[in-house]
């Protein structure tokens, strides 16, 4: 399947020929912005479903493992598919459960995905508690590069971004190209609001992070996250000392 689809799509393949090796980052671009257009107001399991038969094996899910949303979804139309999380050695213990709990139950492939440096040899490196005094340059660090290695080999990676988590991301495309990593990015619940995620998570019983129960509204690495008032923007609790709203994977 990988690489077949998209291929006939663009009318690069006839009926029964095979497809090229891989695609070229103008086809890619080209598919990703007619997929824009066409998948806009689609439903969230039909924008999956278009991602599995247009990608194949050339597809992977990331998730933080707030909660198994994303990865439940793509799990209905794709068992088996590849899931990456990126272990920065830094994650709450409540994190890594639902990492471990959707290893378990779920029909898919986790790949958890370490940086180059361990946390004590970053602190050698670059002194100690380099997310405290820089944190986009421990960012960039533990989870961009470990993403950008992550990446080799597929040609579209799923996000479970949505519009209603912050300004920043009020006008995320259901389907886009990403240019700086020459991949299609696909953001199936992008439009969901967090009533959506809850019913969603209610109907099929999927795993949620704890500290969502003890005032948390989001959650990443234990040094940048802390707990938000009621009212406050939902990402208010990252990175609260900076000027700073996203840890750079989506740009």
């Amino acid at each position: 399947m990988s690489g077949l689809r998209w291929a006939a799509d663009l009318g690069l393949v006839g009926a029964g020929e095979p497809a090229p090796a891989e695609p070229n980052r103008r086809e890619l671009r080209t598919l990703a912005e007619e997929a824009g257009r066409d998948l806009a107001g689609a439903p969230a399991l039909e924008v999956a479903r278009w991602a599995v038969e247009t990608f194949g094996d050339r597809l992977c899910v990331t998730s933080s493992m707030a909660d198994a949303v994303l990865v439940h979804l793509f799990s209905r139309v794709a068992p088996g598919v590849d899931v990456v999380f990126l272990d920065t050695g830094l994650h709450f213990p409540e994190t890594l459960k639902v990492r471990d709990q959707v290893a378990r139950t779920m029909p898919v492939n986790v790949r958890s995905i370490r940086p180059r440096l361990t946390v004590g040899q970053q602190d050698g490196e670059y002194g100690p508690r380099l997310f405290h005094r820089s944190p986009d340059d421990c960012c960039q660090l533990r989870k961009v590069e470990s993403l950008e290695r992550a990446l080799v080999g597929y040609d579209a990676w799923a996000a479970g971004l949505r519009r209603d988590e912050s300004p920043s991301r009020a006008n995320t495309p259901v389907v886009t190209f990403d240019a700086g990593r020459g991949k299609v990015k696909i953001n199936p619940i992008v439009a969901w609001t967090q009533a959506d995620v809850e019913r969603y998570i209610s109907r099929w019983d999927v795993p949620v992070n704890e500290l969502f129960g003890r005032s948390y509204s989001s959650v990443g690495c234990w040094p940048c996250t802390g707990r938000t008032k009621a009212g406050e923007d939902p990402r208010a609790g990252r990175w609260a000392m900076f000027e700073k709203a996203e840890c750079g994977l989506h740009g």
